[in-house]
């Protein structure tokens, strides 16, 4: 008989088979291995401005502004003309839109203040000013 001899004694089986058990632990940890890399989302470096008071807020729109003076919309690099443009496209869409101000502690206030005024201009009123906890 192959595998091993055995009586003809038709005895229960009591050992417990976990190939099974291994071979679907091994299935879940090589999709959490494939799909972690889909989780990480990138983003452009702007070192905030601390401070000790902020809240969580939620957003539609992410409006950054790095150190040398480009803005990006979501992660794309835009300027004022496109910013204006796709930010009343999003105003026509929805009536809750609500956009973070990611803007690097290095460039002036004037210049904060002017995309701010862009936003507002557009019709949105809801806006928050990304800081970065003191530790």
């Amino acid at each position: 008989m192959a595998g091993g001899a055995k009586n003809n004694n038709e005895d229960i089986i009591s050992e417990i088979n976990i190939t099974p058990f291994v071979d679907v632990t091994l299935v879940l940890l090589i999709i959490f291995m494939v799909t972690a890399t889909y989780i990480v989302t990138k983003s452009i470096p702007v070192d905030l401005p601390e401070a000790g008071s902020g809240e969580d807020t939620t957003s539609t729109l992410a409006v950054t502004m790095t150190e040398d003076g480009h803005i990006y919309l979501d992660g794309a690099e835009t300027d004022e003309k496109e910013l204006k443009a796709h930010l009343a496209s999003e105003k026509a869409k929805a009536t809750d839109v609500r956009v973070i101000v990611d803007a690097d502690k290095s460039i002036s206030h004037g210049k904060v203040v002017h995309v701010i005024d862009l936003v507002r201009k557009q019709g949105i009123s809801k806006f928050a000013i990304n800081i970065r906890e003191e530790s």
